[in-house]
């Protein structure tokens, strides 16, 4: 009997891993279309269900655009590749390991580079302003960084920006990207690209000149908790992936 319910419980924990497997090579997919990308730099992850502390992340050197389900390496956090071909990349580990740490509501975790967010990390004291809709909901959700002055390279930094992002979801890290968490990686990818989009809003309004509309504060949602409860995470990227499954079907291979 101990034997049949190893192995039932086995099947089922395969199974969740290739769920997730399939909806973060979509993940990827969806961020190399819309050029979110750096080259074969930047990386996405999520935990592992189980009780040992393991993750699945991008190996070094590969497109977005070229990532399967089956491409994704198992690392733990020590670094440590557990199963999977390739080499984690020096940086993923100590932004995503240290992140996935120190943050137990971090089960997802996306870095990336997207146009309008990072260019907002360029600009000295860039913030999203109180200004579309989407606001309302994002801005309490987001923290910035002032002093990332270089690429992450240690534990000490990783820890740093664990510590910077605390119970929020968005980090727009300064003259770099954006890291996005969140309890699976529907919501986090949706958060994103609600962040993304509004942020788009922002910077092409200010490149009029004119002055931006503000909304009263008494209208912020002072909203921290799962980004699921409010949107239509599951949905959206469900939507996506019936789009890839007529397009790029291989992604789920």
């Amino acid at each position: 009997m101990a034997s049949v319910i190893r192995s039932i419980s086995s099947s089922a924990a395969d199974e969740a891993e290739w769920a997730l497997r399939c909806d973060m090579a979509a993940i990827f997919r969806l961020c190399a279309r819309f050029g979110w990308s750096e080259k074969i730099g930047n990386h996405n992850s999520v935990m592992l269900p189980g009780d040992e502390p393991l993750f699945l992340i991008n190996p070094r050197g590969h497109l977005f655009c070229e990532l399967r389900a089956s491409d994704l390496i198992v690392c733990d956090l020590d670094g440590r590749v557990i199963s999977g071909r390739g080499e984690l990349r020096k940086v993923a580990f100590h932004i995503h390991a240290r992140i996935h740490l120190g943050n137990p509501n971090a089960v997802a975790v996306i870095h990336v580079h997207p146009q309008y967010l990072t260019a907002l990390s360029m600009i000295d004291g860039g913030r999203l302003a109180l200004s579309h809709h989407n606001n309302l909901i994002l801005n309490d959700r987001v923290a910035y960084d002032t002093e990332g002055y270089a690429p992450v390279d240690d534990d000490e930094e990783g820890d740093r920006i664990a510590r910077l992002l605390g119970e929020k979801t968005i980090l727009v890290m300064a003259h770099h990207g954006v890291t996005v968490v969140g309890p699976t990686p529907h919501e986090a990818f949706d958060e994103l690209c609600s962040a993304e989009r509004t942020c788009m809003y922002q910077i092409t309004a200010m490149q009029t000149g004119q002055r931006l509309r503000e909304i009263p504060d008494q209208y912020r949602l002072n909203y921290l908790g799962r980004w699921g409860e409010k949107r239509d995470a599951r949905l959206h990227l469900d939507a996506w992936r019936r789009v890839l499954d007529r397009q790029e079907p291989d992604y789920a291979s």
